[in-house]
């Protein structure tokens, strides 16, 4: 089973184009793309598991330069 999650990134003022970009090019993101609104980023992620997911976020996503703040969605089926 494939665990999958939205991240809700904001970043530093100009650096949305920059962050997307590098979020783009990590492993286990699906879809990243600049949105208007109080967040700058929308990232579509997964992985096989939600202490993997938890490190890609962690560990990946956060470290990317310009990004100050993200929150993870987790997508539920029920």
């Amino acid at each position: 089973m494939v665990v999958q999650a939205y991240i809700l990134v904001q970043t530093a003022v100009g650096k949305a184009t920059e962050v997307t970009s590098a979020i783009r090019g990590i492993s286990g993101v699906t879809l990243a793309e600049d949105v208007t609104g109080p967040y700058d980023v929308v990232v579509r992620a997964e992985a096989s598991t939600m202490d993997e997911l938890g490190a890609l976020v962690i560990k990946r996503v956060q470290s990317v330069p310009g990004i100050t703040r993200t929150v993870t969605c987790p997508v539920v089926h029920v």
